[in-house]
């Protein structure tokens, strides 16, 4: 059995302190393993964004427990987090974050700056243009950001994303943004991350049809987990 990459235990959240206390989440139970894709779905203020946080270390300020490839995320320092958030998480955002003046392989490249090791020789432009290319962007790789569909540049933060090669894709609402057909491109791509390259792919959506190609989809709402569905045929 494939052991859980993710075990998130109790999880509460709250901000704020005394009357302007407001609880996001709730007991907040779940495992996701190794290679699996998930899609968490839920209205408005659930805390979806909140829990993705969480497992993504960049909220630390919580009760409970949440383990991510065996390591404790709210025990780490702020350096030890760095790196393993670097090494082992991917971030793609609904708005595409790219640096305008930035050719598509700088703005992927602007990964290694954060990798926190030394980078030898050429790599970083080899490993640039090496995931732009796995993302089907071989003509764009000069291209700047203002140059390009909103499909072809959520695909730039996608490959930014891999940069690192990470084992986990945290995903918020990337399809947000994007017509149907580039959004229903782009949900082909995190399929083919999760099967061909063993990816373990995390989505925030409010859109059905993105829900619907992960193996399990979440529910939260008001910061509970009202269900969790596993999907029982293949994807389409």
């Amino acid at each position: 059995m494939t052991e859980p990459i993710i075990r998130i235990s109790k999880v509460n959240k709250s901000y704020g302190t005394g009357k302007a206390r407001n609880q996001v989440l709730y007991d907040i139970d779940l495992n996701i393993k190794s290679g699996e894709s998930v899609s968490i779905v839920g209205t408005s203020g659930s805390g979806k964004t909140t829990l993705l946080n969480i497992i993504g270390g960049l909220d630390r300020r919580y009760d409970g427990s949440c383990i991510v490839n065996n390591k404790k995320i709210e025990k780490m320092s702020e350096k030890q987090l760095s790196r393993f958030r670097n090494e082992t998480i991917g971030f793609v955002f609904q708005s595409f974050n790219l640096m305008e003046h930035l050719t598509s392989w700088e703005n992927v490249a602007l990964s290694s700056y954060f990798k926190g090791c030394k980078i030898k020789g050429n790599y970083v432009q080899k490993r640039a243009v090496e995931v732009l290319e796995r993302v089907e962007l071989n003509d764009k790789i000069n291209a700047y950001p203002p140059n390009l569909s909103g499909g072809q540049k959520q695909r730039v933060a996608i490959a930014r994303a891999l940069f690192n090669n990470p084992d986990i894709l945290l995903c918020d609402e990337p399809t947000g943004n994007l017509d149907s057909k580039t959004g229903k491109n782009v949900i082909e791509l995190f399929h083919e991350l999760n099967i061909e390259d063993k990816i373990t792919v995390i989505v925030i959506t409010h859109e059905e049809r993105v829900s619907k190609g992960t193996d399990r989809s979440i529910q939260l709402e008001d910061g509970k987990i009202l269900s969790i569905n596993t999907k029982t045929a293949p994807v389409k």
